[in-house]
């Protein structure tokens, strides 16, 4: 399995570069790949990738990026749950691991910078073993997202 080199970034912290590159590899996958176009850049009323809290978790591969993630803190799109979204890697990365290191360290930077606090995720639900491996389990019925059949997914933790 390939090892990639990780960066956790604020928005501020992110250079013109990274945030060219996250912002193709997401619409790369989530609009183009998945034929699902809708806004990824967030409204001015949302502001999540802008938020002060937001974490972008970026995975390198050299210097290709190849992983993201971003973690939202409480209250960011859910009231009482921190939350990471926009879990993506790269067509050519996957079948590799790559995906499961991701959500590894995503789930570290929650214990570090929120700990012992529950995470919700919108989750794509033909996705839903690969968060069930990390922990995740099923809250909801499926429901339509964008026109993707997803389902909401809680990790409990300790309080």
């Amino acid at each position: 399995m390939t090892k990639l080199s990780w960066q956790s970034l604020s928005f501020e912290q992110l250079t013109t570069t990274q945030l060219y590159d996250l912002l193709k590899l997401r619409v790369d996958v989530f609009v183009v790949e998945q034929n699902c176009p809708y806004p990824d850049l967030d409204s001015d009323s949302n502001e999540l990738d802008r938020h002060t809290q937001t974490i972008h978790l970026l995975g390198y591969q050299s210097d290709e990026l190849i992983a993201y993630a971003r973690i939202l803190a409480k209250g960011q799109s859910y009231a009482d749950y921190i939350s990471i979204g926009r879990v993506v890697t790269k067509a050519s990365a996957r079948g590799s691991g790559l995906g499961h290191q991701l959500l590894q360290q995503a789930l570290e930077l929650c214990q570090q910078h929120y700990p012992k606090e529950s995470i919700k995720i919108s989750a794509q639900e033909h996705l839903a073993n690969y968060y069930q491996q990390h922990g995740f389990k099923q809250v909801s019925p499926m429901y339509l997202e964008d026109n993707i059949p997803h389902i909401a997914m809680i990790k409990d933790c300790e309080k």
